[in-house]
């Protein structure tokens, strides 16, 4: 997993194009390098009447900002899908075993297998799901894993994303787009299917309805227009059919939850809610919160509403917590991973601590419960001073970091100023969990678009670029 040599997913090991991308390969070559200059500005034309925007926060500029969009596909064969897909569905089964288990019999903890103080001094854990069932034994509804490749079967898990996973908006877009843009793309491959996540995505949030309740109404909850990911909340809103509110949309009478319309009050039996525990109900949480509502906790734990991510799921979603997937897998699957952990060092121990502070230079230092690409440092490219800062941070709080070696992330072909030129990416496919599970064939791939960085994040300069997953087999005319 050292830096220094990378795995080329178009051409692998060697100067020979892999059977995947060769029809890419041939559309590149086809194609002069002005007509594909002009297609990217059709697509910066489309994202923009659109309106596929983020909120970057911590800036004196503009903050409203497009995701640049790369209009060369990554591919990826079925057999490479299979790995990540049953690899994927493996720790959400882990993942959700263990959310039951911490909230009830804790027997992971009492076997020795996760310190107590991992959980119950973390900041995510809520002591108010202690002893709560959840409509299916489901936490986590929709969630987000991001993976990295470091060669032709190694797949290696950097984070689980379990609270409020962003991103699948642009997913969805980045096929829209590429269809429009280069339909004859399409011809010749049988691409997998990602237009029907949000029929997919309605379907699972309905089967953990409260008990008893035979037709669900569902109900996006979004903190509003300034969050960074609004334009995702009013999007999936409108491709599921349901409403969109803000926390002053609804009210809680009688353990159950209503939403205020023009023809009187709606009860709603399942919120897919994009607004983070602390901001949820201000009775339980943050009494000075304005975007959540009122007695929501009460209602939930009483059974008259189910809320996706359910609360309490961060316990499982910091990047301390992540070292013990494994563990999980074992314990509650009795399986070995299908796709492996980076190792990762955590600086709450000693030894640990000793070895980050004396290979900082070569190491990736992130907070535990950091997000987007901020407050982490990457040694190698890092100046003398950036590191001497970052020393002291950890020194002052060394629970507050884990620290992973530096990948050699894969590369794809990607359209740059310069032409065709491989940059690093990773993929972010999202599982939906109802009664069962689900992986969409496809996922979000973010691409570094500044050569030789290895940050994809958007607020960090990153694009995005369309996933393909090649169904076995051929089809002329096949699409997606």
């Amino acid at each position: 997993m050292a830096s220094g040599k990378f795995f080329d997913e178009m051409r692998g090991t060697g100067d020979t194009v892999r059977e995947a991308y060769e029809t890419v390969e041939r559309w590149i070559k086809a194609t002069p390098r002005r007509q594909l200059m002009a297609k990217r500005k059709e697509a910066e034309i489309l994202f923009r009447r659109m309106g596929i925007t983020f909120l970057v926060y911590g800036t004196s500029e503009s903050t409203e900002r497009l995701i640049p969009f790369d209009i060369i596909p990554r591919v990826l064969t079925s057999d490479e899908w299979s790995i990540i897909e049953s690899g994927s569905l493996q720790r959400v089964r882990a993942i959700n075993a263990f959310l039951k288990d911490i909230y009830h019999g804790q027997e992971i903890i009492r076997a020795g297998r996760i310190p107590e103080e991992a959980v119950f001094t973390n900041p995510k854990y809520r002591p108010e799901m202690q002893g709560l069932d959840v409509p299916g034994d489901t936490y986590i509804h929709i969630t987000g894993i991001d993976l990295v490749r470091v060669g032709e079967r190694d797949f290696y898990v950097l984070e689980d994303n379990l609270r409020n996973p962003s991103g699948v908006s642009y997913m969805l877009e980045n096929r829209e787009v590429m269809m429009r843009l280069f339909p004859s793309l399409f011809t010749g491959n049988r691409i997998a299917p990602v237009n029907n996540y949000p029929a997919l995505l309605l379907q699972n949030l309905r089967a953990v309805a409260p008990k008893g309740v035979t037709r669900p109404t569902v109900a996006v909850l979004t903190p509003g227009i300034y969050n960074s990911a609004y334009f995702e909340h009013v999007f999936l809103a409108d491709e599921m059919g349901v409403e969109l509110v803000e926390g002053q949309d609804l009210f809680v009478k009688d353990d159950h939850v209503f939403m205020r319309t023009t023809h009187g009050p709606v009860q709603v039996d399942v919120i897919y809610r994009r607004v983070d525990d602390d901001y949820l109900d201000p009775l339980a949480f943050n009494a000075d919160s304005m975007l959540g509502v009122p007695g929501l906790l009460a209602a939930y734990r009483a059974g008259g509403v189910t809320l996706a991510n359910a609360i309490g799921t961060g316990v499982a979603d910091d990047k301390a917590m992540y070292t013990y997937v494994p563990d999980m897998i074992d314990f509650y699957l009795g399986e070995k991973p299908i796709l492996s952990n980076v190792p990762t060092w955590q600086c709450r121990k000693q030894d640990d601590l000793a070895y980050v502070l004396d290979h900082l230079h070569e190491l990736v230092v992130k907070e535990v419960g950091g997000a987007g690409g901020y407050g982490m440092l990457v040694g190698p490219a890092a100046s003398k001073a950036e590191i001497a800062h970052y020393r002291e941070r950890v020194i002052d709080d060394p629970a507050n970091f884990i620290a992973q070696p530096t990948l050699a992330l894969s590369t794809c072909p990607t359209f740059t100023e310069r032409g065709v030129a491989p940059r690093h990416v990773d993929l972010r496919p999202y599982v939906l969990t109802g009664t069962n599970s689900t992986v969409v064939p496809g996922g979000l791939t973010r691409v570094a678009l500044r050569e030789g960085s290895l940050v994809v994040n958007s607020s960090q300069g990153g694009g995005t670029k369309d996933t393909w997953i090649l169904r076995p087999g051929r089809s002329a005319g096949g699409r997606s």
